[in-house]
């Protein structure tokens, strides 16, 4: 089974560490820690640190990153990159939370980790996914979740408008030229999904892949972009978004790739699952129209975008299949590696057969 967060061994070993960072002259105490999340690629921590200051009690409430140690679904997890990223944004229009403190001594807590503020506000959910009939979304009314929606392409927009040299994001890669950096994306993946994949035979992936490398668009922008762009990264306040999250993803490219990646997640948290989608909920040619607005842009690529974000999830979920079974977890069915939502979505956009289907 995946091991649990040892979250009162983390409190321990967290107190003293955060009493020297914080300067408290008496004692200090990590209080009401939980897991906010069940996701599979990080492990994270929130907790209160509380301490006395002259007879008043002070309170911080404070997020732990931990490198995962095991059940990775990246080859690579660059804990410092995403510290960078989110560091590099404060004080711009992206919001995201303040960053702390990052540590490399594993002597604290055994591994990486670097400490934010928590802030307020609620991540729609992507298990289960926001569009079932529970859960905050499902609660909202049709002008709300409208609302959410739009103020999430709105800071989206705002993101791919950041001036990522003057905030000092070039460490993330600076491409030659807008279809270099498609090219360096299209080389990542393929790596990523050579590295994901096990014995059992691809075709859709393997056919996604080749369709991709033969028909790579010739964008002309290159932005900050997300990577992983999607609601349930996204913290909401009265349906208002508070803190963009996870940015374990984050590369310098087309733009496109990100409003495609949102398209696709909501499909895939909707027809994916066979749910309806929630009405309120703005339609893709609504969508592509208000980032059009937004941006002053157009949106010329989308199919192509959509396809690759379906063969990214589709190699992520190649990988996610193969960590379930290792940990003894039950997959929804025994050929799920190849035959899952995004392959089934990849074979429609490219009219290939679907997996599971002779």
């Amino acid at each position: 089974m995946i091991k649990p967060l040892d979250l009162d061994g983390i409190a321990r070993n967290l107190t003293p560490w955060l009493r020297a960072k914080l300067g408290v002259q008496g004692e200090l105490r990590v209080v009401d820690m939980l897991r906010p999340s069940l996701g599979i690629s990080n492990d994270t921590a929130v907790f209160t640190a509380e301490w006395d200051d002259n007879g008043a009690v002070r309170r911080r409430r404070l997020v732990a990153r931990l490198l995962p140690s095991e059940r990775l679904v990246f080859p690579e997890y660059d804990l410092a990159r995403q510290y960078r990223v989110m560091d590099a944004l404060a004080g711009s229009d992206v919001p995201v939370p303040r960053m702390r403190w990052f540590e490399t001594d594993p002597s604290v807590l055994g591994q990486t980790f670097f400490i934010m503020d928590a802030c307020e506000g609620e991540a729609p959910s992507d298990v289960p996914p926001y569009h079932a009939p529970v859960g905050m979304c499902f609660d909202a009314t049709p002008e709300e979740r409208a609302a959410m929606w739009w103020n999430g392409i709105e800071v989206m927009a705002r993101i791919h408008a950041v001036d990522w040299r003057a905030r000092g994001l070039s460490f993330l890669g600076v491409p030659r030229d807008p279809v270099a950096a498609m090219d360096v994306q299209l080389d990542y993946w393929d790596g990523y999904f050579q590295w994901a994949r096990t014995d059992e035979s691809q075709p859709v992936l393997d056919a996604g892949l080749a369709w991709l490398r033969a028909n790579r668009p010739q964008p002309t922008r290159t932005a900050l972009c997300w990577g992983d762009s999607r609601l349930g990264n996204m913290l909401f306040r009265d349906f208002r978004v508070t803190a963009v999250l996870d940015w374990e993803m984050a590369f310098l490219g087309d733009p496109e790739a990100d409003l495609a990646w949102w398209i696709f997640l909501d499909w895939n948290h909707s027809d994916g699952y066979g749910i309806p989608r929630l009405p309120g909920f703005p339609s893709r040619e609504e969508t592509v129209a208000r980032y059009e607005a937004l941006t002053g842009t157009r949106v010329a690529n989308l199919h192509y975008y959509e396809a690759f974000a379906s063969f990214r999830f589709g190699a992520i979920m190649a990988r996610v299949a193969t960590i379930m079974r290792a940990a003894g977890l039950p997959t929804p069915s025994d050929d799920f590696a190849s035959n899952n939502p995004c392959t089934r979505r990849l074979a429609q956009l490219l009219g290939l057969p679907e997996p599971g289907r002779a």
